[in-house]
């Protein structure tokens, strides 16, 4: 049975006020006042915590957006879009998150974490475990569903990630990350707040490097009108059904005699059940064609006065010719060190909005193939990061 849990925010107005600013009270549902509660700005470095009276002040730069987040060990997230919120007094409610306990089917086990935690870092964090690290990496929880071949991970406290190539300590609120290896979609969604905590001339390189060529990078383009100018090459692109797929009905031959493999445990398989097996595994259900090259901006993006609308019934390929940046000195210089970056973005019809700092709205939706998977937490910028930074 999965647990349902009311999330209250009760706004009251605030008279006229120059500052951009987010102010109230934090409670329980008792009515009484919860401090140290973290409160930021999703994906950036604004933040604060609630006083010992529960009262908060959040100052925002002008034209800010994205979600605000109210988080506390033991307690629901509550998560906001700041939009709604800036220039009113807030009073927010936030309930226990242990008071129902969700019943799983598929347990969380020691095993399945000593299994999996390496595919799991490789997906979340990146490949560099020298300089990239979750301090409390014993916290998450494990389950795997062999029948379905999904892996699920929770974690029950904030994790926090010590990036030392970028110079940053993130404090994740990872809400969801699962893994279908069956369709091999790995889905992960959750709020960070990241603490600067080491700046130099290194690191002032890595973060150049880390965003040239990056969704942030792409989406930001898309919002100022500058694709092309930033050299992003985009081309439409359509999925085109791969003959040496297996068909439906091959898939479910290869299924029956999984099940009949498992109930009579016979492991010696016929030669066409281990064709349709390898060109499964080896072979995509799609291949994809390039109909259109260099499309406009304007065939997948709708710009409605302030409003930027990201939104494509097919496919885009998203292209970039990547050059190095190196330290001359002191002076950072593009080198001649080139490599080219492709992706691929299904946006599959959705509407995605775009904003300023380069983030969109519902972001799960989009997937993302390529060079953009990249963007895991090793490479992965506050939304305030602004070129220099």
């Amino acid at each position: 049975m999965k647990k349902t849990i009311l999330l209250f925010l009760f706004l009251f107005p605030l008279y006229f006020s120059i500052a951009q600013t987010i102010k109230g009270t934090v409670v329980n549902d008792a009515e009484q006042k919860v401090s140290n509660v973290n409160i930021y700005i999703d994906g950036t470095k604004i933040g604060t915590i609630s006083k010992e009276d529960g009262s908060f002040l959040l100052s925002l730069p002008a034209g800010s957006s994205g979600n605000i987040v109210f988080q506390k060990e033991n307690y629901e997230t509550l998560t906001k879009p700041a939009s709604e919120v800036i220039g009113k007094i807030l009073k927010v409610v936030l309930l226990k998150s242990n008071d129902i306990e969700e019943v799983s089917i598929i347990p969380y086990t020691e095993e399945t974490y000593r299994n999996y935690i390496n595919y799991f870092l490789d997906q979340f964090i990146g490949y560099d475990r020298e300089h990239v690290r979750i301090k409390n990496q014993r916290t998450l929880k494990f389950s795997y569903d062999k029948k379905n071949k999904i892996l699920k991970v929770k974690a029950p406290k904030t994790l926090i990630i010590e990036n030392k190539n970028l110079g940053y300590e993130i404090e994740y609120n990872l809400v969801n990350f699962s893994a279908d290896f069956e369709s091999k979609i790995v889905n992960c969604t959750g709020s960070s707040l990241f603490k600067e905590v080491k700046n130099n001339h290194k690191i002032k390189l890595n973060r150049i490097n880390a965003y040239d060529g990056s969704l942030l990078h792409f989406f930001r383009s898309i919002y100022n009108n500058t694709v092309a100018a930033d050299g992003f090459i985009v081309n439409h692109v359509i999925k085109v059904p791969n003959p040496k797929y297996p068909t439906e009905e091959e898939l479910k031959t290869l299924k029956d005699f999984m099940e009949m493999v498992r109930i009579t445990k016979v492991i010696t398989a016929p030669e066409h059940i281990l064709d349709i097996s390898q060109r499964k595994n080896n072979q995509k259900p799609y291949a994809l064609a390039i109909i259109k090259t260099i499309i406009p901006d304007s065939d997948y993006v709708k710009r409605n006065g302030t409003e930027i609308l990201f939104t494509f019934k097919d496919m885009l390929q998203v292209n970039y010719r990547k050059y190095e940046y190196e330290m001359e000195g002191k002076e950072v210089m593009k080198s001649k060190k080139m490599v080219v970056l492709s992706s691929f973005l299904h946006p599959e019809g959705e509407t995605f909005e775009v904003s300023k700092d380069g983030s969109i709205t519902t972001p799960d939706l989009l997937l993302t193939e390529g060079d953009f998977t990249k963007n895991k937490i090793e490479n992965m910028l506050p939304l305030d990061y602004q070129l220099g930074d």
